[in-house]
């Protein structure tokens, strides 16, 4: 489990790809070394579990199901990515509860740089489309962050200058992919009203 508060943003180091799966080491950012076989670590927002490690990188493996559902299907050597630990009992939750398991992949439509904030906007799947609410929380990239003016299979967030410098959205471009997890709690609530709804 995880908050969607980005803590370091890391490069992809080397990527291995073989038969559908693949092998990812990632150097991590300043003071986000030392990591124990078996952790887990969200990398653009999808928990991965470190293989092996050394003082300033981690391997992971990329199952099938994550390299079809996320960006890792086109992702290249020295691409920038967000880092965060998964949370303890201690940890402050700062964003909203983020489980790291990616929906769907999100195209960026539009980017705006305004004075205190940049305005990005997303195409996702229309599948997808009845679990991001006006207002609701959304996990881009693993970054937790607010939508709004949904519209269609549109959503816009409101990146603020300290999110755009401390995370991998300050290298993106229009056109770019990025990874979307909608609001777990909102999902669940969507399907069990759905459900009565049906019954």
């Amino acid at each position: 489990m995880f908050s969607g508060i980005v803590s370091n943003v890391g490069m992809i180091n080397q990527i291995i790809r073989k038969d559908e799966g693949a092998i990812l080491t990632v150097r991590a950012g300043e003071g986000f070394g030392t990591f124990d076989s078996g952790e887990s670590i969200a990398v653009n927002g999808v928990c991965l579990t470190v293989r092996d490690s050394n003082e300033d990188t981690f391997t992971v493996d990329l199952s099938t199901e994550t390299i079809s559902r996320t960006c890792f299907k086109n992702i290249e050597e020295q691409t920038s990515v967000n880092l965060e630990r998964s949370l303890t009992p201690s940890d402050k939750i700062s964003g909203h509860f983020v489980s790291g398991h990616v929906d769907c992949i999100g195209d960026i439509t539009f980017i705006d740089h305004k004075s205190g904030e940049i305005i990005f906007r997303f195409l996702c799947p229309a599948e997808y489309t009845p679990y991001i609410i006006e207002k609701g929380s959304i996990a881009v990239d693993g970054i937790s962050l607010t939508a709004f003016s949904c519209v269609d299979n549109e959503f816009s967030v409101s990146i603020i200058p300290f999110t755009f410098s401390n995370t991998n959205l300050a290298f993106k471009k229009m056109g770019d992919t990025v990874n979307i997890e909608c609001d777990m709690i909102g999902k669940y609530i969507y399907k069990a009203c759905k459900s009565i709804l049906l019954s």
